[in-house]
C-alpha cells in the first residue's frame, strides 16, 4: 500500500546533489585518457599517412601519364614528367619502334618521417603517334 502522507509507495526518493564516487574509482578518467590518447594520435597518424600514399600515387600516375604522351610525341619524356612528379620520385621511360613505356616511383614516408617508407608506383603505355618522329625517352 501506499503511504498518502508521502505518496511515494514507501519508497525513499534519492538525495540530491552530485554522486558520491567509490574510492576504487578515483582518476579512472585520468587512467582511460593516458590509455586512450595515444590511440587517437596513432590512428591520426595512419589516416594521415594514407592519405599521403593515395596522393603520392595519383601524383605518380599523372606523370607516368604526360611522359609517355610526351615521348610518343617525340618529346622528352621525362622532362614531362619532372614537372608532376612528387619529390624524390624515380623516372623512367623506354621505347620500342612502336610502344612508349614511362615507369614513375616515388617514397611515401610512414608515419610521419620517422619509419622508412613505402614506395608506390605508376606505369603507363601509349602506341608511338603517327607522323612524329619517333619516341624519345
Amino acid at each position: 500500500m501506499t503511504d498518502p502522507a508521502h505518496g511515494t509507495g514507501g519508497r525513499v526518493a534519492p538525495a540530491a546533489g552530485p554522486p558520491r564516487r567509490r574510492r576504487g574509482e578515483r582518476g579512472s578518467v585520468t587512467a582511460e585518457l593516458a590509455v586512450g590518447l595515444p590511440v587517437l594520435v596513432l590512428l591520426l597518424l595512419a589516416g594521415l599517412t594514407a592519405v599521403g600514399a593515395v596522393t603520392t600515387a595519383l601524383r605518380c600516375g599523372d606523370a607516368a601519364r604526360e611522359a609517355v604522351l610526351a615521348a610518343a610525341r617525340g618529346e622528352p619524356g621525362s622532362v614531362a614528367a619532372e614537372q608532376l612528379a612528387p619529390p624524390g620520385a624515380e623516372i623512367e621511360v623506354t621505347a620500342t619502334a612502336d610502344t612508349v613505356v614511362a615507369t614513375v616511383r616515388a617514397p611515401v614516408p610512414l608515419l610521419g618521417a620517422r619509419l622508412p617508407g613505402r614506395w608506390v608506383e605508376a606505369r603507363s603505355v601509349a602506341a608511338v603517334e603517327p607522323g612524329y618522329p619517333g619516341p624519345a625517352p
